[in-house]
C-alpha cells in the first residue's frame, strides 16, 4: 500500500513523500528558505532508510528550490524533471528569478536569514514525454502535460492509480472548485486535462493541496475542465464587450481567490498570474 504523507513545512509549499515501505520519494520540494527544515523532516521519518527519488513538477521555485536541500541531505537521491526544466535550472536569468521570489517569501515569512543552495539546484534523470521510472515495485508513467509551464510533468503510477497532477490541471481548492492555472497555453491545459481523463486514476495528489480520493477523483477532473473552459468564455467575452483588464481579473479572484486558496496563494502571486493568464487567452483566441 503506497502510504502519502505531508511533508510541507509552510504554507504555499508543495512536499510529499510517496512512500511504499520499500522505495521513498519526494514529490516536489517547495521552497528554499524552508529547505533546511524539509530536509529534516524527512530525515526524522525514514530514519535509517534512504529517499530513492525527487520528482519535481516543473521548474517554479515553489517547487524546485527545497530540492538542494534535500539532495545535500540524501546524495544518493535522484533528482527527476523535465528536459526543458532541466535546460531552466541552467540558466542564469531564471535561477536569479528564482532567487528573487524565494528571498521576498521568505522575508514576508519571517525568515531573514537562511543559507542558499540554489546553485546546487539539479536533475539526474531529464525525463521525457511517456518516459516510465521503475521506483521498487512501483512504477510510473511521466506525462508532459503543459498548460501552467512547458516543462509541467504528472507522474501515473501503473499498479496503484495513484496521479501524481501538476498544476496544468488546475489547483484544487479544498471545498467545490478547480482553480485554473494556465501561464503559457490554456489550450494545452484542455489538452492535458483530456489527457489525465483518459487515465485509469483511482487517487490524485494536488500540488499545493494533497489526496483527492473516492467520488471527488472524478469530480476534480470534470471540474478542472469545466472551470478552465468557463473562464476562458468569461474573458473572451469580456474583451469583446469592451470590459478591462483589471475588471476580468476582479471576476477571475471573486469566483477563485477565497479559502484555502487565499490561505496558500500570495496575493502578488495571484494578482501577476491571472493578468499574464488574461494576457495569454487574448492572444491564444485573438489568432484563432
Amino acid at each position: 500500500m503506497i502510504q502519502i504523507t505531508d511533508m510541507r513545512v509552510h504554507p504555499g509549499d508543495s512536499a510529499f513523500l510517496i512512500d511504499d515501505g520499500k522505495t521513498a520519494l519526494l514529490y516536489d520540494s517547495g521552497f528554499g528558505f524552508t529547505g533546511e527544515k524539509l530536509a529534516r523532516k524527512l530525515r526524522q521519518h525514514l530514519g535509517s532508510r534512504k529517499l530513492d527519488y525527487i520528482f519535481l513538477t516543473h521548474s517554479h521555485y515553489d517547487h524546485v528550490y527545497g530540492s538542494a536541500y534535500v539532495a545535500q541531505a540524501f546524495p544518493e537521491v535522484q533528482v527527476c524533471a523535465g528536459e526543458y526544466a532541466a535546460k531552466i535550472f541552467t540558466k542564469p536569468g531564471a535561477k536569479a528569478t528564482m532567487r528573487e521570489l524565494d528571498t521576498k517569501m521568505a522575508r514576508s515569512c519571517g525568515a531573514l536569514s537562511y543559507c542558499d543552495l540554489l546553485d546546487k539546484l539539479r536533475v539526474d534523470i531529464p525525463l521525457q514525454d511517456g518516459q516510465v521510472i521503475d521506483a521498487g515495485e512501483m512504477s510510473f508513467l511521466c506525462l508532459n502535460l503543459m498548460g501552467h509551464t512547458k516543462c509541467s510533468f504528472s507522474f501515473f503510477e501503473q499498479n496503484s492509480g495513484l496521479f501524481l497532477a501538476c498544476e496544468s490541471m488546475g489547483s484544487y481548492n479544498g471545498t467545490d472548485d478547480v482553480v485554473p492555472e494556465c501561464l503559457v497555453s490554456s489550450k494545452m491545459s484542455l489538452e492535458s486535462i483530456e489527457k489525465m481523463r483518459k487515465l485509469p486514476i483511482t487517487r490524485i495528489l494536488s500540488p499545493h493541496y494533497g489526496v483527492i480520493e473516492g467520488e471527488k477523483v472524478g469530480w476534480f477532473i470534470s471540474r478542472a475542465k469545466e472551470s478552465l473552459l468557463s473562464t476562458v468564455k468569461m474573458i473572451t467575452d469580456g474583451l469583446k464587450n469592451g470590459e478591462s483588464k483589471e475588471a476580468l481579473a476582479q471576476k477571475y479572484k471573486d469566483r477563485f481567490y477565497h479559502g484555502y486558496i487565499k490561505e496558500v496563494y500570495p496575493v502578488d502571486a495571484m494578482n501577476l498570474n491571472t493578468r499574464i493568464m488574461i494576457d495569454l487567452i487574448e492572444r491564444e483566441y485573438s489568432e484563432a
